[in-house]
């Protein structure tokens, strides 16, 4: 029986445990709509949609899906930046039975392939700025229908639609459109669907490496009703209705999806879509449209709170900030909180649990520098690291495994990773923490090799197999370099090959041509040799605890205090 001291610390009117109804998520729109029909549901650019708008789009274009030949089970690619047609595409194709992936958009051609042909992606819904990456990979895709969203119509300006031109694949025709035309055919044709099972499987969502074969991350509609509602029972004095949320984190990213869109959906919230994060444009909206609700990611509340200007902008709307993706130093949540008057919480999740797992109180005890106590109806404990299996007691250090509704069905096609991280009930994250007296738990490490920059989780793995593609390279790795406004950056050190010379700029310029560009390092370092152990392997976690200690001694500092981290 797993000790749970953690419930006597929950803020007054949050329950211990939950009543879920089996439904798909997409019912969690029909509700707001029916309820609140004529509320603002999206605000993009300056142009409103109500949530009697949003809910007839996504009817319209799951009335296309199904004309186009989706059907349930099938995976669908969204490759937009938070806009209103990721947010109607989503749910689209979850109302037809489809399956969202979600891809990053700053990834470059090879990463979107790989994930195209992973997920036997036939159906694409892709922003017009990024349809030239897919026309340099879509003849090597299993690519068919191609829907092309023109952003600047969303909102409000007109302009002509550009010619489409994509290479097609030898011996197909590519079923290539614009989206917003398609919306106008459909928008009077209803389709009655069978909704899908609770059970059912409904976005799947990639983390891991490239370089060591990705892992989609499979999460069902119980999956992501089950988080929804955890989140949203946190929050006691959310007003159904009424809320504004500041929808700048990206969707694509599953923290995004849950807290700026579809917790927001379930309020029957308005989100002000924002769709890449911009210290003036952010205290912009803010001013404009009043949102009570920002989540975010630490570099978002370092930037605000360290403009000069912010306090111009009257940011006494927001109530209460979520920070997740990354820890939040103490002095950022302090600073945000006096600038803002708002209350700065700081929570934990991850892809495999759709994603938030654990939440500090919102108005109850905080203990800054945790991620707080686990949510209701999840269960939580720390094992040995050796074997996984001996529960330890609070103050000790071990594993973080979790148990609970929101807890993925596995990973995609890869039964040997999903046995390894789900036994016996328990998800075993691969973070290294610790639990107190108090049921709070401390993130401490991570097990496994992962950067996390601006809120980006990054796998050196693959900034190594690019860098070693270098025709000058000999040796290289990518190492994690704490850092107080983006939490770690990626510096590389390379060796090169015998009576070759190479700048800077010339290493960083290939990354770019082949990596995403929250990926490409911010520092390159040459070196004659690298440490590595005697099977020869590079000891990346020895190399950055070299660098850390040769920045402390620049610094002049002593113990663990480096670069504003304790």
């Amino acid at each position: 029986m797993i000790e749970t001291p953690w419930l006597k610390n929950y803020e007054d009117g949050v329950p211990t445990s939950l009543d879920y109804p089996r439904v798909p998520l997409p019912h969690f729109l029909q509700e707001s709509a029916e309820s609140f029909p004529q509320n603002t549901a999206m605000i993009f650019a300056g142009r409103k949609f109500t949530y009697r708008e949003l809910q007839e789009k996504v009817d319209s274009l799951a009335a296309a899906l199904n004309a186009l030949g989706v059907r349930k089970g099938e995976h669908v690619g969204l490759l937009l930046p938070n806009s209103p047609p990721f947010v109607i595409g989503y749910y689209a194709i979850l109302k037809v039975g489809g399956i969202v992936v979600s891809l990053n958009p700053l990834s470059v051609e090879r990463e979107i392939l790989h994930f195209l042909n992973h997920a036997a992606i036939r159906t694409l819904i892709v922003a017009e700025p990024l349809l030239p990456r897919i026309a340099e990979i879509a003849g090597q895709s299993s690519l068919e229908n191609i829907l092309v969203a023109c952003l600047r119509e969303w909102g409000g300006a007109k302009r002509p639609r550009a010619k489409l031109k994509v290479a097609a694949p030898s011996g197909k025709k590519k079923g290539l459109r614009f989206l917003e035309p398609l919306l106008e055919k459909y928008s009077k044709k209803r389709v009655r669907f069978i909704p899908p099972e609770p059970e059912d499987e409904a976005v799947l969502q990639y983390t891991g490496a490239i370089s060591e074969g990705i892992k989609g991350v499979v999460l069902t509609h119980e999956n992501l009703v089950a988080n929804t509602l955890q989140i949203r029972s946190w929050v006691v004095r959310a007003r159904k209705g009424k809320e504004v949320v500041l929808s700048v984190l990206p969707f694509f990213h599953v923290y995004g999806m849950a807290v700026a869109m579809n917790v927001p959906i379930h309020l029957a919230a308005t989100m002000v879509i924002i769709p890449r994060f911009e210290v003036m444009g952010t205290l912009q909206s803010i001013k404009r449209y009043r949102p009570t609700f920002f989540p975010g990611v630490p570099t978002m509340f370092v930037a605000l709170s360290q403009e000069k200007s912010a306090e111009k902008y009257n940011l006494s709307s927001l109530r209460v900030c979520y920070s997740g993706a990354a820890p939040l130093a103490v002095d950022t949540l302090e600073d945000f909180e006096k600038l803002t008057g708002a209350r700065v919480t700081e929570g934990y999740g991850l892809a495999e649990a759709s994603p938030a797992t654990h939440c500090n109180p919102v108005f109850g005890k905080r203990k800054p520098g945790s991620i707080g106590l686990p949510y209701p109806d999840t269960l939580a404990m720390i094992v040995d690291l050796e074997t996984g299996e001996k529960v330890l007691p609070p103050g000790e250090v071990g594993e973080l495994c979790i148990q609970g509704p929101q807890v993925m069905k596995g990973y995609w096609k890869s039964p040997e990773e999903t046995a390894r991280a789900l036994r016996n009930g328990w998800l075993y994250t691969g973070d290294i923490a610790r639990m107190d007296e108090d049921g709070y738990f401390f993130i401490l490490d991570i097990k496994k090799d992962m950067i996390i920059a601006g809120g980006f989780n990054i796998y050196p793995k693959d900034i190594d197999q690019v860098l070693a593609e270098h025709p000058k390279v000999s040796q290289a790795v990518a190492v994690g370099i704490p850092d107080r406004y983006r939490g770690e950056t990626v510096r590389a050190f390379i060796v090169l090959k015998p009576g070759q010379a190479a700048t800077e700029e010339e290493i960083l310029e290939f990354c770019r041509k082949n990596l995403a560009k929250y990926k490409v390092p911010t520092q390159v370092e040459f070196r004659a040799h690298l440490p590595q152990a005697s099977s020869n392997k590079i000891l990346r976690r020895l190399l950055r605890q070299q660098v850390i200690e040769e920045e402390k001694k620049k610094a002049g500092i002593k113990g663990s205090r480096v670069l504003g981290f304790e």
